[in-house]
């Protein structure tokens, strides 16, 4: 299938998926993820009315956004694990990073987007699996209370929500639970009125499990492989 097809495809169930839920579909976000993918593809999904874009790695993305220098109201959002050494680099290229899992990352992108002069958006990476090998934060650990009170002091940086990469499960509705606890975590934290932290934005959900997140809350859903096909660019 075609770019164009599946955008339109991928569009019309998460409109199902909010009608399900009853909820408005317009307050749903679709990110299109682009790693290993090659500016004429990201170009065609463009000429398809999309506007977001999600990057995994700071280097890939800045060998091409020369090739994609035209699209001025495109957003880009760094998605991936970020290296505190690359701070530098994705203040200057994204306007948002949804992956700040610790206080010392969050500082060092504070300095370098007032370096930049370049506001950023960020949401909190959460580990709700528990999984050793992935990033983010425990939902109740110190970490993530100590990140909640140093935001007021990161004034070039907005937080706007949590995000997740949750267990694989070849079954979506696997995913469900965590997507959940997600939800209730934020519902928790914006509760608290806390200064400086806003929680808006719920990024959750992927090409196989997007419609199970939309039905749980997810404002923002990652989608690579249902829009692009799978990825042949090493």
């Amino acid at each position: 299938m075609s770019i164009e097809r599946n955008i339109a495809a991928i569009r019309e169930r998460m409109e199902a998926s909010a009608r399900r839920a009853g909820r408005n579909f317009d307050e749903i976000a679709l990110m299109a993820v682009t790693k290993n993918q090659p500016p004429e593809r990201i170009r065609d999904a463009y000429a398809e009315g999309q506007r977001l874009f999600g990057e995994n790695r700071v280097q890939e993305f800045a060998g091409k956004v020369q090739a994609l220098a035209d699209f001025r109201d495109a957003r880009w959002h760094m998605i991936g694990h970020l290296q505190t050494n690359k701070t530098a680099k994705t203040a200057e290229l994204f306007s948002a990073v949804d992956s700040v899992d610790s206080v010392k990352l969050a500082q060092k992108l504070d300095g370098a987007a007032r370096s930049a002069g370049n506001k950023i958006d960020v949401l909190i990476e959460i580990n709700v699996g528990g999984e050793a090998a992935k990033t983010g934060l425990d939902p109740n650990s110190i970490a993530l209370e100590d990140l909640l009170a140093a935001a007021p002091r990161l004034q070039m940086l907005s937080f706007r929500g949590l995000m997740i990469v949750p267990p694989f499960t070849e079954d979506p509705e696997g995913a469900r639970s965590y997507f959940r606890k997600l939800r209730q975590l934020r519902d928790a934290i914006a509760l608290r009125k806390l200064p400086a932290i806003s929680m808006d934005v719920l990024s959750m959900g992927m090409s196989h499990d997007f419609e199970v997140a939309i039905e749980e809350g997810s404002t923002c859903v990652r989608v690579g492989t249902a829009i692009f096909g799978e990825r042949t660019t090493p």
